[in-house]
């Protein structure tokens, strides 16, 4: 595994309970916002989107680019933040 930002770290040290998608790595107040309004406001509910595509990292950054507003780096952080959680977890 490559150097983890902070928040990287964070987010993948415990599961995921009931932590917000604002805690997501990638997910920036805005892009957090606009998952709210969607449905989104658990973390646990962006990696349900996540499984629900496979795990198929780029349908998933796709998808929060298209539908949710994210930017590249957003989608390829949260997706990498997401798959690597996966790793640890599933």
């Amino acid at each position: 595994m490559d150097l983890m930002s902070p928040r990287l770290r964070a987010f993948l040290c415990e599961p995921i309970g009931e932590k917000d998608v604002a805690c997501v790595d990638g997910i920036s107040c805005e892009l957090a916002i606009n998952l709210v309004t969607k449905g989104f406001n658990k973390a646990y509910t962006l990696l349900g989107q996540f499984l629900l595509m496979h795990k198929n990292e780029a349908e998933f950054q796709k998808w929060l680019i298209c539908c949710c507003g994210a930017n590249e780096y957003e989608a390829q952080e949260s997706s990498k933040c997401l798959k690597e959680w996966c790793s640890c977890f599933l």
